[in-house]
């Protein structure tokens, strides 16, 4: 029976530092998603100068998955189910920085309200900033991403030592 508990404790120790490590991981994808979105409208607004709405729709699935949301919660201000501000754009996303969300939050501010060229600009500015973010959420991921797994491991060893 000890040893059971030992075991289950080995494991949920190991599995808080996996969910540590998934958030490093969630922020890396959410970044490269953001970097997707900016390249897409981009592209979208320059050359076939499609609406908004339909370049949001035409966002792969793996991205859309990434986005946790993000392009949903911007689309429902496009369709004026709701205003846009900080709280309701970043609903149910808490892996940001205080200063990532202020980024974000200004690029969907200024989407569709100047002309093609302004906008382009404007989003190649913001795509250079995502950038910077993606590289650092990636240098965090590698970083800290295996430690908090291996954290667990070791907390887990040794409350297997303290209790034997």
């Amino acid at each position: 029976m000890k040893i059971l508990i030992l075991v289950l404790l080995f494991l949920v120790s190991v599995y808080i530092g996996y969910l540590f490590s998934r958030k490093y991981k969630t922020r890396d994808n959410f970044f490269k998603a953001i970097i997707y979105l900016c390249q897409k409208f981009d592209i979208e607004i320059n050359y076939s100068r499609q609406k908004m709405k339909s370049i949001f729709d035409s966002i792969d699935e793996k991205y859309k998955k990434d986005l946790k949301g993000l392009d949903k919660n911007f689309l429902a201000f496009v369709d004026k189910e709701m205003s846009l501000d900080k709280e309701s754009l970043f609903k149910n996303i808490g892996f940001l920085k205080e200063e990532e969300k202020d980024i974000i939050f200004n690029f969907f501010k200024t989407l569709g309200r100047s002309d093609v060229e302004s906008q382009s600009k404007e989003i190649k500015n913001f795509l250079n900033r995502f950038e910077d973010f993606s590289l650092k959420a990636s240098q965090e991921q590698k970083k800290y991403g295996s430690l908090s797994i291996k954290l667990g491991v070791a907390f887990g060893l040794m409350v297997i030592v303290l209790f034997i």
